[in-house]
């Protein structure tokens, strides 16, 4: 008999990674597929902080892939993604997370990959119940209907609760060998991944992707409505997940590195955007996105002095630094943490 072929959806996370074994189990040839939209980089932000520096500093997609002996595709899709993020059909969930649009796609590309490489079906890692928006069982047609994909998409930790697809029907794999995995807990899929010998393994509760992030979101709506339009490029989406940002203004923000990672991790812009630095004490850098006037330069500043280790001073030595190298020394009295509002702090 011929071997079939699947393409699964990683993510990175334990689901994919338990659907993929599942299908190895029944003798299913399968390789793995990953979407780079740009938002989903947990070793970026890892490697930053401090705080972080325990966490495993790798792309867990790659990682799940070694584990499981299968070649992995990673796929560029940011400016096609872009659209999705902007105009989602089927709206937002809780934050900017386009959840069931973004499934749509993904598994729209899928498609196409599965049929330009001669493969035969998709799975991917979705149980019922699991999401709020996307991983419903009257949303999950929705998937399959609108990517075009009908039947051919299995969920092998849900299948069991779902009608058999077409791997199922014609005999390439066994109902039997499915499971009926739903609802939000997590213990199901831990003790089969025990069962598998999985001992290490993205968190649990899954899922990267920084748009389902309340905190993230707010800066991202905040980046559009300044510049009046839904617009990013990925230099704006690393910088998002990055340092203090303070909008005074509509006009201008700070971008205030909170600790000595992510001050050297902004360094890299200096030459794209405009930066204060402290001179007479320890503070951190921070970088300017927008144009300001004499006065608001002069709050920026004692808005840096504030995040300074000089911050209980009469007086904090400053440079400004334009993207070309002009340099303007300043010396301000350091803002009092009162006189920031809360809604400038992003």
């Amino acid at each position: 008999m011929t071997q079939r072929k699947a393409v699964a959806l990683i993510s990175g996370g334990l689901d994919s990674l338990l659907a993929v074994r599942v299908m190895q189990e029944q003798g299913i040839h399968v390789e793995g597929i990953n979407f780079f939209t740009g938002f989903c980089v947990e070793g970026h932000t890892h490697a930053i902080r401090k705080k972080d520096q325990k966490k495993p500093k790798r792309n867990n997609a790659l990682w799940c892939a070694e584990q499981l002996g299968i070649k992995l595709h990673i796929i560029d899709i940011i400016d096609e993604y872009k659209q999705v993020v902007f105009n989602p059909k089927h709206g937002y969930g809780a934050n900017l997370n386009p959840c069931l649009d973004c499934k749509v796609f993904m598994v729209k590309k899928a498609k196409e990959w599965m049929q330009a490489h001669g493969f035969d079906f998709i799975i991917s890692g979705e149980v019922v119940g699991q999401r709020p928006m996307s991983q419903r069982k009257d949303t999950m047609p929705v998937v399959q209907r609108e990517s075009g994909i009908d039947d051919r998409l299995l969920r092998p930790l849900s299948g069991k609760n779902l009608p058999p697809t077409l791997p199922e029907r014609e005999g390439w794999i066994s109902r039997d060998g499915l499971y009926d995995f739903s609802g939000r807990s997590r213990k199901p899929q831990m003790a089969l991944a025990k069962q598998f010998g999985f001992e290490d393994y993205a968190q649990p509760a899954g899922g990267c992707c920084f748009l389902t992030d309340a905190q993230y979101s707010v800066k991202l709506a905040d980046l559009w409505n300044s510049r009046g339009s839904k617009e990013y490029e990925l230099d704006d989406i690393m910088l998002l997940k990055v340092g203090r940002h303070i909008r005074p203004a509509t006009h201008y923000k700070l971008i205030v590195a909170r600790e000595e990672g992510e001050s050297n991790f902004l360094k890299g812009y200096k030459k794209q955007y405009p930066h204060m630095r402290c001179t007479s004490h320890g503070g951190p850098l921070t970088l300017i996105d927008g144009d300001m006037s004499e006065d608001e330069l002069q709050q920026a500043a004692r808005i840096v002095a504030r995040y300074s280790q000089g911050k209980n001073t009469p007086q904090v030595e400053l440079e400004f630094v334009t993207i070309a190298g002009e340099v303007t020394p300043m010396s301000v009295e350091p803002m009092p943490p009162a006189e920031i509002p809360k809604e400038w702090v992003l």
